[in-house]
């Protein structure tokens, strides 16, 4: 089964201390150092699904546990899992540094040698750095050309705060010489205007203040709705300059107007046009910019009904939204499925595997 982790990229050029937080490759590189963590946050976030003990262990304590878990015969799954699938980003990243401070091997290293399958691609992907992870999610995704990649490319720019997105362009410009922005607009898989709608949203920075222009919204509301209903171009440039460049919260007032003046949502008129590549892609936007967990809970579900599971975009789904807004996730998949995101998860994942996709997923 392909993971994300499976391709190796070269990153000697990296900084000492943006190593660890880059390497992430199923197969690491020997002797990287560790990165620097961020300022420890007091818990997750308010819609995190992630719990986290109180008091918290020291990063120290926490990575001579780790040592203990992976060190003899045989390999504790289970304490890695309870370690680490109930620490924040920056709780992991002072274990990172504890780790390899204390052992000279990077976390990272430690890992891949222990584990192995779609359970170590999630462990790996969790203990990565969030910006490092999403600049390795958008550089793999380059290289597919199926929708569900083309996804990856949008929630990265359009799911997460402004800022998050800045530090994905510096750490991709760092892991890979070249700007996420140019290596988007080279890639032969993507003609335009698809090509162009997905350069302008990994090139932009949004205002995320609170200031609503009303009078904004009603006009180009109205600049959508020639688009997509007079002119059926569902990224026609008016659309193209609108989503990829105003702040969320007038994006919601836009599409808010747009619904009073015409009858129906926006995402409900591109729903209607699934046949349409451009109107799918512009949904998944228009989600991601507005209501994540609408998109991510479609993610999850897409990715374990029919035949097989899709551990790829299941994992992603999971650990890319546990410490951001996955109780608003769970929420609308059982508002939506009637199932919860346990049930799914359960009825389709097994053993270690299962065990740190429910850590993350937390009670339901």
């Amino acid at each position: 089964m392909c993971c994300w982790c499976c391709c190796l990229e070269c990153i000697h050029n990296i900084p000492p201390l943006n190593l660890l937080f880059l390497h992430f490759s199923d197969s690491p590189l020997p002797g990287e150092a560790a990165a620097a963590p961020a300022p420890a946050a007091s818990g997750p976030a308010s819609m995190a699904s992630i719990s986290v003990p109180n008091p918290v262990p020291s990063a120290t304590e926490d990575a001579e546990n780790i040592r203990k878990a992976v060190q003899g015969w045989g390999t504790d799954e289970k304490a890695l899992i309870e370690i680490l699938g109930h620490r924040t980003a920056a709780q992991r990243a002072e274990i990172a540094v504890a780790y390899e401070g204390l052992y000279n091997e990077t976390l990272l290293d430690r890992l891949h040698s222990e584990l192995s399958g779609d359970f170590r691609s999630a462990m790996m992907l969790w203990t990565t750095d969030p910006a490092a992870r999403d600049a390795k999610l958008a550089h793999k995704a380059l290289k597919k050309k199926v929708d569900r990649h083309v996804w990856v490319l949008i929630e990265v720019a359009c799911a997460s705060h402004p800022d998050h997105l800045v530090a994905v362009r510096k750490a991709y410009c760092a892991a890979y010489s070249a700007s996420l922005e140019e290596d988007v607009a080279a890639c032969p898989l993507y003609k335009d205007p698809l090509k162009q709608f997905l350069v302008r949203l990994v090139s932009s920075y949004r205002y995320a203040g609170e200031l609503v222009d009303d009078e904004l919204a009603r006009a180009e509301a109205a600049e959508l709705h020639d688009a997509l209903v007079t002119r059926k171009q569902p990224l026609h440039g008016d659309v193209v300059r609108i989503v990829s460049s105003r702040s969320k919260l007038q994006l919601k007032a836009t599409f808010e107007r747009y619904k009073q003046d015409h009858g129906k949502a926006i995402d409900e008129v591109l729903e209607g046009r699934r046949s349409d590549q451009l109107a799918v892609m512009l949904k998944t936007a228009v989600w991601c910019l507005t209501s994540p967990e609408k998109h991510f809970a479609e993610v999850i579900r897409s990715s374990i009904v029919g035949l097989g599971t899709d551990e790829e975009s299941l994992t992603r789904a999971i650990v890319s939204r546990a410490e951001v807004d996955l109780k608003k996730v769970k929420e609308e998949y059982r508002a939506r499925y009637r199932k919860t995101v346990t049930d799914d998860v359960n009825g389709d994942t097994a053993g270690y595997y299962n065990g740190i996709l429910l850590t993350l997923v937390g009670p339901e």
